[in-house]
């Protein structure tokens, strides 16, 4: 069974307070063009994406730098309560693992206070992710960090740990064994959408 853990992408799609939204337009019409095609303007780090150490790095790979078998791996959830990311250290981590936080905060992906109010990582958590070498940290939130000069980016991206923000649907995988397969476009920039998609063992 697959769970996708992508939220959609669409003209609606909440942006990270700043960003420009998200622009759809017709390039191709199938009743005037014989084709139907859609030209999309968008942010690197809208919706459910991925953040390459580009990202907040000077001279940190790009997404095209990193190989492919880096974006797939087995998935470790960790439940957050009362804010905590803690429970990561009784989370049977092991190296190369995509360790996926869930907050609850998905539930409120097209509030305000989703951007505004959200639970955020330690710096401490993220230093213990990074000595566990992991692959990847996933949140269902829209960012790790909530302070100036965004100290868990750089953390977590210094120590080779990639990062997917804007996950949904984590419930789904409480007390589930599963691998992630969380693929960006191959492309030579700091980040790029992808679909996150959990496989049920």
């Amino acid at each position: 069974m697959y769970i996708d853990l992508s939220v959609a992408i669409n003209e609606q799609t909440p942006v990270y307070p700043g960003d420009s939204a998200t622009k759809i337009s017709s390039a191709g019409v199938l009743a005037k063009d014989g084709y139907c095609d859609h030209f999309i303007a968008m942010g690197t780090h809208v919706g459910t994406h991925v953040d390459a150490p580009m990202h907040m790095l000077e001279d940190g790979k790009s997404l095209d730098q990193i190989p492919v078998e880096r974006f797939i791996g087995r998935g470790r959830l960790v439940e957050v309560v009362d804010g905590s990311f803690e429970a990561v250290k009784n989370a049977d981590i092991q190296a190369g693992d995509i360790v996926l936080f869930q907050t609850g905060m998905s539930d409120k992906y097209h509030e305000a206070i989703y951007f505004e109010d959200y639970p955020v990582m330690s710096e401490e958590v993220a230093a213990y992710l990074v000595a566990a070498k992991v692959s990847m940290v996933g949140v269902d939130t829209g960012s790790v960090d909530d302070q100036d000069g965004f100290p868990v980016h750089k953390i977590l991206l210094g120590g080779n740990v990639l990062i997917i923000e804007n996950l949904t649907n984590l419930r789904s995988l409480i007390g589930k064994e599963f691998k992630v397969y969380a693929l960006p476009l191959n492309v030579g920039i700091d980040g790029s959408p992808a679909r996150v998609v959990a496989e049920i063992a």
